[in-house]
């Protein structure tokens, strides 16, 4: 997923949307486009992939019929792929493609499409917007994204003593404010 295709950018431009921004609508949509190609692509028999940007204007058309059910506090690309993967379902059965379908019901969503992983994600950033600005990109750089303390130390211009120190007290401000002390 590219940086415009990720959870907290598509689920900004949905609730814009819902709220009546009708730009930010149209860069959803093309958004989606996008990513329903490559979605659609992997899972579609060569033979079928005329039938491709058919079944992604179906899906955009059944996004647009539904958006108003869409509950804001939950994960939008979950919901989304979830609509789009029923209409893949839909699509191999309506060609006589019943195992196909059956396939794709017991086939999980995309990692980065995965609900729970991005509801756990949903709430580390949740967690982590009681932290200062420096703390939280202390936190993603080393301890979610697994850089190196010398290589944060590099990029942000602390020593690495300053950055280990920061990461303690960002972790002692979070297990805080999990146990509700703080």
């Amino acid at each position: 997923m590219t940086i415009a295709h990720t959870e907290q950018v598509l689920k900004a431009l949905m609730l814009l949307s819902l709220d009546g921004d009708e730009a930010a609508y149209r860069r959803l949509l093309t958004a989606l486009r996008v990513l329903l190609v490559g979605y659609y692509s992997r899972r579609m028999a060569s033979a079928m992939k005329a039938d491709m940007e058919d079944l992604v204007q179906e899906t955009l058309l059944a996004l647009h019929s539904r958006r108003a059910t869409y509950d804001r506090e939950r994960a939008f690309t979950a919901w989304f792929f979830s609509i789009a993967r029923y209409k893949l379902i839909d699509h191999h059965r309506g060609r006589g493609g019943r195992r196909m379908a059956e396939t794709e019901l017991g086939e999980e969503f995309e990692s980065d499409f995965d609900e729970e992983g991005l509801t756990a994600r949903l709430d580390v950033e949740r967690l982590l917007e009681g932290l200062s600005p420096k703390q939280q990109e202390l936190i993603r750089q080393v301890k979610l994204e697994g850089q190196s303390v010398a290589d944060t130390a590099k990029r942000t211009g602390q020593s690495e003593s300053a950055v280990k120190v920061g990461i303690h007290r960002a972790l002692k401000a979070l297990g805080e404010r999990l146990r509700g002390t703080s």
